[in-house]
């Protein structure tokens, strides 16, 4: 009797174990810093002398293989492709399949399933990044047609620049996307503020005329931006699914530019620590950071941990074809750990969530 009790609480320990390991998150935030190698990473790491950085703050980490359907060093936009749909596609293609067929993503998944949607990016809306959560295009500066793409999509919070490309008289087509938009029930925001200060269901926040300001001048946008979109979004029973992106990451390496690399990670640990202190409240979110390629060739050849200080040093003024790392928190994390193809992620969160 005594060794049938004691094989039982094993059993039930070892059950409740699985159910909270095998347990499906209700949310996915899916975080994607352009262009963030390992190098990248690490001088945050440094840069926030060690133990303050977020992303020590992750339980697993893996990596990714970048490359694209037809190239050794992916662009965005097939980078993008990758993580939104499970997909490789050619360089300049979003969400764009050989045979001219449109890939599904993950936010059209989530959308069929209930759930609520949405992105946040320091860049304009119609990038390669975000635009690879709506859009479908052959090439992805086709800027008047996923513009038209982007108001007629299904998100409910989107956050970034380009509000020019909305314009009538800045476009060939002569059309007005913030028609349709204003149609469907969306109200457009030009300012921060505006955007805090929303109480409605459906917003896009156009905030810059094209790109965003970059960091310092930028300031605080991000983090509260996408705090906003997590705070909307959440009200939804059945759960969420968006993107946040620190776009200029990649810019800033492409520039082979340090002073400006070191703002936008500081930029992106902002948001890092604001979405993973809301995650662990919440219990039921997945919170996932990664990148689309490497940008610029970095090394750090010497540093200083307790000052804070890298030496950066740029070999490339383009994308490479490293691996990237993978950081996941939440239900299902352990998932994401070891080398994978960028097509696994959305494929993995796809199996989480039941889709």
């Amino acid at each position: 009797m005594k060794r049938f009790l004691i094989l039982l609480s094993a059993a039930v320990l070892f059950a409740g174990c699985c159910s909270k390991h095998d347990e499906a998150p209700r949310n996915v935030i899916l975080i994607v810093g352009d262009g963030m190698g390992v190098p990248q990473v690490y001088a945050s790491v440094v840069a926030q002398k060690g133990d303050n950085s977020a992303f020590l703050r992750f339980p697993v980490t893996g990596f990714s293989r970048t490359y694209s359907l037809n190239k050794y060093r992916t662009d965005s936009s097939a980078g993008g492709t990758a993580l939104t749909t499970g997909h490789k596609v050619e360089n300049y293609h979003v969400n764009w399949a050989p045979d001219s067929s449109r890939h599904n993503t993950i936010f059209d998944d989530a959308i069929a399933h209930g759930l609520l949607t949405g992105f946040v990016v320091t860049s304009d809306c119609m990038d390669a990044t975000p635009a690879s959560t709506y859009g479908h295009v052959p090439y992805r500066k086709m800027y008047d047609t996923l513009s038209l793409q982007l108001a007629q999509c299904q998100h409910s919070v989107m956050v970034g620049g380009g509000y020019k490309y909305f314009l009538p008289e800045n476009r060939k087509d002569g059309l007005s996307p913030l028609d349709t938009l204003a149609a469907r029930g969306y109200t457009v925001v030009r300012t921060l503020d505006e955007l805090t200060a929303f109480g409605g269901e459906r917003v896009v926040g156009l905030l810059y005329e094209g790109d965003p300001l970059t960091e310092p001048e930028r300031g605080d946008v991000l983090r509260p931006a996408a705090m906003k979109a997590i705070d909307m979004l959440s009200r939804n029973q059945k759960g969420f699914c968006m993107m946040i992106e620190g776009s200029q990451i990649d810019w800033a390496c492409h520039n082979n530019d340090s002073a400006y690399l070191c703002a936008e990670l500081a930029d992106f640990e902002l948001m890092l620590n604001a979405v993973l202190d809301w995650a662990e409240k919440d219990g039921h979110t997945l919170v996932v950071v990664t990148a689309d390629h490497e940008t610029g060739g970095l090394t750090l050849p010497s540093g200083d941990i307790e000052e804070g200080v890298n030496n950066y040093r740029f070999h490339w003024g383009s994308h490479t074809g490293c691996m990237v790392p993978v950081f996941a928190y939440g239900p299902g994390a352990e998932r994401f750990s070891g080398i994978q193809q960028n097509t696994d992620i959305p494929n993995k969160i796809r199996a989480l969530m039941g889709w």
